[in-house]
């Protein structure tokens, strides 16, 4: 009997599980450039003496959906999103390099180049640096050029080349803070990695799919919970059987 409750305990478990993976991923249906977390289940026998008929189920990360999202032009100039396969590189609190594909950036108070969500955008040598009172272009490179606006028909001046990457997806995790990571840590920029200026990358999150899924992962929930509650009245069935013999 226990063999069940082993099964549909740890299976009600780690739905649970899978629900809250697949709610974040809802949640972030509207968040620029956001990748959609995979979720899948394990089945783990139990070594050891009498226990190796039994299993429980494990929810495994299985990774990350890396499918690009739909390109939306924005016409803002601080607007850019990656063409194919391609991270930008931004700064995390402890200095430590995060990999993203957010490109809504803007100027900081202090002339830092950052992301939408405060993070400083890695170039050449680290964090950009704008000049204050010019225009700014991106080319499809990564190059950041001003044009002073009091100068008309100026020439442009390269400032910096923002650091963009194409590290192999199966050596990236995702931390906490949203960000990747590679494997080895930082990594080298690759001149074949273009952006679109002008333009934001939208979230590969499909509201549909996800919806499915969880109304799946409801009706599986409660598939296990009528497992845990046909095993207890089998239980309760045998102990009087017993008890009458």
């Amino acid at each position: 009997m226990d063999r069940v409750i082993y099964t549909a305990m740890t299976g009600a478990q780690h739905i649970l599980d899978q629900q809250a993976t697949n709610s974040n991923n809802l949640a972030n249906v509207s968040t620029t450039g956001f990748k959609a977390q995979i979720d899948s289940f394990l089945s783990v026998p139990i070594l050891g003496g009498a226990l190796d008929t039994r299993a429980f189920v494990v929810n495994a990360v299985s990774g990350t959906d890396y499918t690009p999202g739909a390109i939306q032009q924005t016409g803002r100039t601080l607007d850019v999103a990656i063409q194919g396969k391609g991270w930008f590189s931004v700064q995390r609190p402890d200095g430590s390099e995060g990999l993203t594909r957010n490109g809504s950036f803007k100027v900081s108070e202090n002339g830092i180049l950052q992301t939408s969500g405060g993070r400083n955008v890695l170039g050449g040598g680290g964090p950009i640096t704008i000049p204050p009172n010019v225009n700014i272009s991106i080319g499809a490179d990564g190059t950041i050029s001003s044009v002073d606006p009091a100068v008309s028909g100026g020439p442009s001046t390269p400032l910096d080349v923002i650091k963009l990457s194409n590290p192999d997806e199966k050596t990236l995790t995702r931390g906490d803070d949203g960000l990747f990571k590679a494997a080895g840590g930082a990594v080298v920029a690759d001149p074949n990695v273009k952006i679109i200026n002008g333009a934001l990358e939208n979230s590969n999150v499909n509201v549909v799919h996800g919806m499915v899924n969880m109304i799946s992962l409801a009706r599986s929930f409660d598939i296990q919970m009528q497992l845990m509650k046909n095993a207890e009245n089998s239980d309760q069935n045998a102990a009087k059987l017993f008890n009458l013999s």
